[in-house]
């Protein structure tokens, strides 16, 4: 599966955390994310990823083109829905764009590692028949 993080400032050290506790599933994936978000995520966990441009740089909607054209299968956003800087992408886009293509996200700790052990019990293969 094709997996994108993404993760504002104030939770990449959550994302980091996340991706070190789960390096073993994410390691079977091919995963993507925005520029510092990948940087810091592949440093603290060895986790091959591919880099786009930082969020606020055009690294969110390089993401959710990816999503356009179903080349994603799964979206991580970590969000601090209570601090967000006017200079973070607008997360509503990619939000929208993952309910019109139909791909799960999760938005917080909690929805995440629900979704990453339903990936390891094999319970997501259903986007390979959508397609």
């Amino acid at each position: 599966m094709h997996i994108a993080l993404i993760a504002h400032d104030s939770k990449k050290e959550l994302m980091i955390q996340f991706c070190i506790a789960y390096s073993g599933i994410l390691s079977k994936h091919s995963l993507c994310a925005t520029g510092t978000t990948g940087k810091q995520v592949s440093e603290a966990t060895g986790l091959q990823i591919q880099k786009y441009l930082i969020g606020s740089q055009g690294g969110t909607e390089q993401i959710g083109s990816r999503i356009s054209c179903n080349e994603i299968d799964l979206l991580i956003f970590f969000r601090d829905p209570l601090n967000r800087k006017p200079t973070e992408p607008n997360e509503q886009d990619i939000l929208r764009l993952c309910d019109v293509h139909n791909i799960p996200v999760a938005t917080n700790i909690a929805t995440a590692e629900a979704l990453i052990m339903a990936l390891e019990r094999g319970d997501l293969d259903w986007r390979e028949y959508v397609r």
